[in-house]
């Protein structure tokens, strides 16, 4: 009987082990963005959004605004990350004029593990 106990007691910790390990090896994924990838918006957006699937490092997560059609032009924009830690909002520093743009974000989440992506929209 004691034996039987015993092996329960170490399946569950090995169990608990697996799911603390899975948490941990976790990246930071985009689910959304405003945005959205490959829309075209006929207003210009006063910002943009990017929310990702967990929480985020703000010191090493961002991200550039550039239009292609430009050469790679960057746009000016002021990001922060957001008080849940888990959305990246961006301010660009003058009105969006009509054409393509490229998000070109970096996001660290607390397992340290940078994850980098793009995200392109069309304004008008």
């Amino acid at each position: 009987m004691l034996s039987r106990n015993r092996t329960s007691v170490f399946a569950a910790v090995g169990v608990a082990s697996m799911l603390v390990a899975t948490q941990a090896w976790a990246h930071a994924h985009l689910v959304s963005s405003n945005p959205a990838a490959n829309a075209a918006v006929t207003a210009a957006p006063k910002t943009i959004t990017l929310t990702f699937n967990e929480k985020l490092v703000p010191a090493f997560s961002k991200f550039e605004l550039t239009m292609p059609e430009h050469g790679g032009m960057k746009v000016p924009v002021k990001t922060s990350v957001s008080k849940d830690g888990k959305s990246i909002t961006g301010t660009p520093q003058s009105a969006l004029t009509k054409g393509a743009y490229k998000i070109v974000w970096s996001a660290a989440s607390a397992d340290g593990h940078k994850m980098n992506g793009e995200v392109a929209f069309k304004v008008g």
